[in-house]
């Protein structure tokens, strides 16, 4: 996640990426908090000259001037930025810069401590920044005016009204639009399509029906479930879709609005956590799979060793050379629970892949008319046909780009569920939070922990994030 989509450092994107989607466990040092915290350097980096604003050009990007773009070289790779530039050199006679990586944190601690960070950054993967502190250290620009600057594919509409609903809530950081969540990711669960018509099985549309499709495919000598088992990332999204599908959006805002009876007292969370843990205790796991990463479990699931595993959107990309040519993936919404809120074709779906503009980019201009031009037809396209994605421009990709199966499945997914989306925000707005809550994911699926103590401690660290003053500025209605 972004999670946007993970990539081989760890395990993304939540997002997956990072998206989906997502940092899952890395964690700034203290010294890049404390050098956060007092802004880092002086701020005299020295920019291009600013041209005159105009309406074809918002922010006054110089001619001539350099770029320095960084992205996470994940499940998407980095053609796409690559192909980006080209058309941005092109058309503003700059000198991109590039640099794809999955060491974000490690690439450009040093740089935001010493004030000279890049123009335009792709944070995802394990090891991207949390947003969180970026956000409170005053590090990050305002990307607003990008919001209200006119599309360049119809000059009369304002980008903001040319994306997908959610893309501006989800990169918020206490109240003010900094991150632009780039991939439109959808989460759940994926198989093999030739596994199920060679088995004769049916995709579940209930969680019993799931549990029979585990047990049968441990009765062939097969695992039910696989999980990216070194990264509980994976697996708390199935526990967090369960609640949301189970209790309504309602479950859902008290967990992002940090509500005192948000997992405790919640019926929802607990018939969520005991359902994942019913799992566990009829050993329905593939074997060993507690103990993989992301990629090592998701590579034994493409060899036919496992039915099911979770995962964002990016997971075809991200195992493009693992998966055999007539695997033929398909994506699957969680299953339902009994006596659910929200209907089976419900789905996790948003912007993943948040891309930033530094406050003290050199070319920050330039920063904010890439992450404008990023939000054309051209460029959505182009990012469609080099990673396999659909990005979050409304309408953003030429109909005539062919997409893999897995992806068009998802796409499939996002026509049935139609209003039927939902999205969760307390992982950007509360990292903490979210790495305790997923440490706690890891505990329950090693049976070192039952139900009712994962319901404790994800009780416990809403508590802990709801103590911090910031979190006032955070709020869904």
């Amino acid at each position: 996640m972004s999670m946007g989509s993970t990539g081989e450092g760890l395990g993304r994107r939540d997002l997956i990426k990072r998206s989906a989607a997502l940092g899952l466990i890395t964690v700034p040092t203290m010294s890049f908090l404390s050098a956060c915290a007092s802004g880092g350097g002086d701020g005299s980096t020295k920019g291009p000259d600013k041209a005159p604003v105009t309406k074809e050009n918002p922010f006054g990007v110089a001619k001539g001037g350099k770029l320095d773009v960084v992205v996470f070289k994940g499940g998407f790779g980095d053609d796409y930025a690559k192909a980006w530039e080209a058309a941005f050199d092109k058309k503003w006679g700059t000198t991109s810069e590039h640099l794809g990586t999955q060491e974000i944190t490690g690439k450009l601690q040093t740089r935001f401590n010493g004030g000279n960070p890049p123009d335009v950054v792709d944070n995802s993967g394990a090891q991207k920044i949390k947003l969180d502190v970026l956000a409170k250290a005053g590090q990050l620009a305002d990307l607003a005016p990008v919001l209200d600057a006119p599309s360049l594919d119809d000059p009369s509409k304002k980008v903001r009204d040319t994306l997908i609903a959610g893309t501006v809530e989800q990169g918020m950081q206490g109240g003010k639009f900094v991150a632009l969540n780039y991939v439109y990711t959808v989460f759940g669960f994926w198989y093999s399509g030739k596994l199920f018509k060679d088995k004769g099985w049916t995709a579940p549309k209930t969680w019993d029906e799931f549990l029979d499709v585990c047990k049968k495919a441990k009765d062939a000598g097969l695992g039910g479930l696989a999980h990216q088992g070194k990264y509980p990332y994976y697996i708390n999204v199935v526990i967090m879709d369960l609640i949301a599908k189970k209790g309504g959006l309602e479950a859902m805002k008290a967990i992002d609005n940090l509500e005192p009876n948000a997992f405790e007292g919640s019926a929802a969370a607990l018939a969520a956590v005991e359902a994942v843990y019913e799992v566990v205790e009829k050993e329905l796991l593939m074997p060993g799979t507690n103990g993989l990463t992301h990629t090592e479990s998701q590579t034994a699931w493409n060899q036919y060793k496992a039915a099911f595993i979770p995962s964002g959107s990016w997971l075809e990309n991200e195992q493009l050379k693992q998966t055999p040519p007539d695997f033929d993936m398909q994506f699957l919404p969680v299953p339902l629970l009994a006596d659910s809120k929200l209907p089976f074709e419900a789905i996790r779906a948003g912007a993943g892949e948040p891309f930033i503009v530094p406050e003290k980019a050199a070319n920050k201009a330039g920063g904010l008319e890439f992450v404008r031009s990023m939000l054309s037809r051209e460029w959505s396209t182009l990012f469609a046909q080099q990673a396999n994605s659909l990005t979050v421009v409304k309408d953003g990709v030429d109909p005539n780009v062919k997409l893999r199966p897995g992806t068009q499945s998802a796409v499939t997914a996002l026509k049935a569920a139609g209003d039927n989306t939902f999205n969760f925000l307390y992982p950007d707005w509360y990292s903490a939070m979210d790495t305790e809550i997923q440490d706690a994911s890891n505990e329950l699926m090693a049976k070192r922990i039952q139900p009712k103590e994962w319901i404790k401690r994800a009780q416990a660290a809403v508590d802990k994030a709801a103590k911090d003053p910031s979190a006032k500025n955070n709020h869904r209605s």
